[in-house]
């Protein structure tokens, strides 16, 4: 049975549903006031339909009634006359047609059992997203693997929160965004908060830091720029690549300094002295040369870290979008450790989750190197577990694909896929080296994407299906407290559209696994899924849709239904079969790609509070395009005069990969040496034409924050 929508109090015109928003991993309490037309079945693209009401939920108690104007806008979508309502077919002359369900479906179908039999399994595959209900994921990487018998599928979170999965898992035993509820960050005596610019990319967490700001709390930002979250804050402006060099200074200060905590050292974790003697290699005076942080800001920070009862470090993509990212998050992890702050009340390392459902996203089998609840698919005991719950032999299942960005980039190749399935993500704005993604894409046999919209990606595809959005159907995601919750479906989808669940059970029905991918509904999806999970690391086993309707989430590890859920972690102990946290030895090196006298300025990107990741969702609403209708190049009035450029300008930015022109905003918020551009657009204005796709070796995240470009005015 699925469980009754939670009605509250009614807002003019129909009932409000409490539900959450689509977009970043807060995933905001929401309510959406649902139109007569809608109640009563009638369309929302039915002429008269009139718009959905949306409001902040204030009894949500990670958003507590704030939300930011991508929330607030966030059903403009539902009713936009772009959308597409029916399934498309590209014909032999190259121009989009539209099809019914049958004749689209029957011809994936017939396409990837073909490819199947010409080229292997692993000629077809499958790209995810952190975008994807967790019945979703889950559900992606068993029709992969057990429909395609492919070991090709990877998602977008590879782009976003892998280091920072990659360092925890290393450290602690597990990877969970936040080890503590977001309330926690209120409470904390010092705040670091290392590449993360909050105030834009996830406006309600500020409520949490104003708190904390309130009570005396003393915040730190890192990053090389002075955002809108390190106004008022100890501002540590690093050289972009040098967040490693900074990490291990800290530690090495904390040393010398004499304020590490040994008795939790010797209690509680294994490793030390190795860091310890790696650490010699990190004096003061070279670290202040390497990040471009004087030694007394160092110092300063060092003894706010170590000597307040209360400090965390949280993270942002800044640090972890590096080819040494996971390497990275290990320096904060150690250092959190030696200062003896994991596992205390109000204190630890975090990582700032960017994706709706990047947590449970990357927990349940549609990442290249794992099967639900956290398992490895290399694991022999992982794999008889799964195998069981999928009536499957272990051996059928095939063993880990490639990563993300290296799944992409041997499109064409020989072993690269010929076919690929998009769910929730667009590649071609999304990856870093964008044009030779989308020149590798123009080489598959069959493109499949699975949108609401004709995005960069779906204008290369060879079919698109039409999906049902957010609102339209159930599911649960986890956010990054690891609180897991439901979202309610609030509207009737419109005719001509499936869910992403509906097309892989369809096209398991006529590859010849239907009786393997029947649910009468999404929560008999979560149910498997539970079962699966079951004494994994990422155990959801206890959450059932009834207690998530009647609690306001429920933290994973959860293994019984009596289980309260599990808010804060290593308390007790850590994920590792003797309690104990692990030290990791990190060195610094230099980013993929280093200025020099060719290419002698440091690029990196970022986000707007208007708009989110691709821009394929947000570019389409007007009042957000209004607020920010273009990419703008942020650089410093040094460089500007040095350039001949100033503000409303036009600046030619090049990379080895690309060139991209961006009007130029001038300000002293950025160092002299950078240049910054948001990444939501595609076309011309892509950022990613010009980043880096060099990869973290542990982690496989590509180097977004960090590439070497020249520029010039373009007059």
């Amino acid at each position: 049975m699925s469980p009754k929508l939670t009605l509250v109090a009614p807002a003019a015109g129909g009932l409000a549903t409490r539900t959450h928003c689509p977009y970043c991993a807060f995933q905001c309490g929401m309510t959406m006031t649902r139109q007569p037309a809608q109640l009563h079945g009638q369309s929302a693209h039915a002429p008269g339909a009139q718009q959905v009401e949306v409001r902040a939920d204030p009894d949500f108690p990670v958003n507590r009634g704030q939300m930011c104007i991508k929330g607030f806008n966030s059903a403009a979508l539902l009713e936009h006359p772009g959308r597409v309502l029916a399934p498309q077919i590209r014909g032999v002359d190259g121009v989009l047609r539209p099809a019914s369900w049958e004749e689209a479906l029957d011809f994936i179908a017939r396409r990837l059992a073909s490819i199947r039999e010409r080229y292997g399994a692993d000629a077809n595959g499958a790209f995810g997203s952190g975008a994807l209900t967790n019945e979703k994921a889950y559900l992606l990487g068993k029709f992969v693997r057990v429909v395609l018998g492919s070991s090709q599928v990877d998602y977008n979170g590879r782009y976003c929160m892998a280091s920072a999965a990659a360092g925890q898992n290393r450290a602690y035993g597990i990877d969970r965004g936040l080890p503590f509820p977001v309330s926690d960050i209120g409470e904390t005596k010092v705040l670091m908060l290392w590449g993360s610019n909050c105030a834009e990319t996830m406006p309600p967490i500020m409520q949490w830091v104003q708190r904390q700001r309130d009570q005396g709390g003393k915040l730190i930002v890192v990053d090389p720029r002075r955002t809108e979250t390190a106004r008022g804050a100890l501002h540590l402006a690093l050289t972009p690549g040098s967040d490693l060099a900074l990490g291990n200074g800290l530690l090495a200060i904390a040393l010398d300094m004499g304020l590490i905590d040994r008795q939790y050292i010797e209690q509680r974790t294994v490793g030390f002295d190795a860091v310890r003697r790696a650490l010699h290699a990190y004096e003061p005076a070279q670290v202040e040369r390497m990040t471009g942080i004087g030694l007394p800001t160092l110092r300063e920070t060092v003894r706010l870290l170590a000597e307040s009862e209360s400090s965390m470090i949280l993270s942002g993509r800044g640090p972890e979008q590096q080819s040494k990212g996971a390497d990275t998050v290990g320096t904060f992890t150690n250092l959190m450790l030696a200062l003896g702050k994991v596992g205390k009340p109000f204190s630890g390392y975090g990582c700032l989750t960017g994706q709706g459902n990047g947590q449970g996203g990357r927990e349940h089998g549609q990442k290249a190197d794992q099967l639900p609840g956290y398992r490895y698919i290399v694991d022999p005991a992982a794999r008889e577990h799964i195998a069981k719950i999928w009536n499957v032999t272990p051996d059928s299942l095939p063993t880990k694909g490639k990563s993300a960005y290296e799944m992409l980039d041997a499109i064409g190749s020989p072993g690269g896929l010929r076919s690929m399935l998009v769910f929730g993500s667009n590649v071609v704005v999304a990856s870093p080296n964008a044009s030779s993604i989308r020149d590798r894409l123009a080489e598959l046999e069959l493109l499949v994407v699975c949108d609401s919209f004709v995005n960069e990606t779906a204008e290369q595809a060879h079919v698109i299906l039409p999906i049902k959005q957010w609102a339209e159907e159930e599911g649960t995601v986890t956010n990054l407290e690891g609180r897991v919750i439901l979202r309610r479906q609030t509207l009737r989808a419109p005719s001509g559209t499936k869910s992403d669940i509906e097309i892989m059970c369809a096209l398991a029905e006529r590859l010849g696994h239907g009786e393997r991918f029947r649910y009468p509904n999404t929560e008999a999806i979560f149910d498997e899924l539970r079962r699966a999970t079951a004494g994994g690391k990422a155990d959801y086993s206890g959450i059932t849709y009834q207690r998530l309707d009647e609690e306001q989430g429920v933290f994973w590890p959860c293994p019984s239904e009596e289980h309260p859920g599990t808010p804060r972690l290593f308390a007790q102990r850590f994920f590792f079969p003797d309690g104990r946290a692990r030290f990791i030895v990190v060195h610094h090196r230099p980013a993929g790609e280093e200025p020099d006298a060719d290419y002698p300025l440091y690029f990196t990107t970022g986000r707007y509070k208007e708009h989110y990741n691709s821009g394929a969702q947000t570019r389409r609403v007007d009042k957000l395009v209004d607020a920010k209708p273009e990419p703008r190049l942020q650089m410093h009035p040094r460089l500007a005069e040095r350039l001949g450029a100033d503000n409303d300008d036009l600046v030619g930015v090049e990379s080895r990969r690309g060139r991209v022109t961006f009007r130029v905003s001038v300000n002293y918020e950025i160092r002299p040496d950078t240049l910054f551009a948001p990444f939501h657009w595609g076309g011309r204005a892509a950022a990613n034409i010009l980043t880096n796709p060099a990869l973290d070796p542990t982690s496989r995240m590509p180097e977004f924050k960090v590439c070497a470009v020249r520029a010039r005015a373009v007059k």
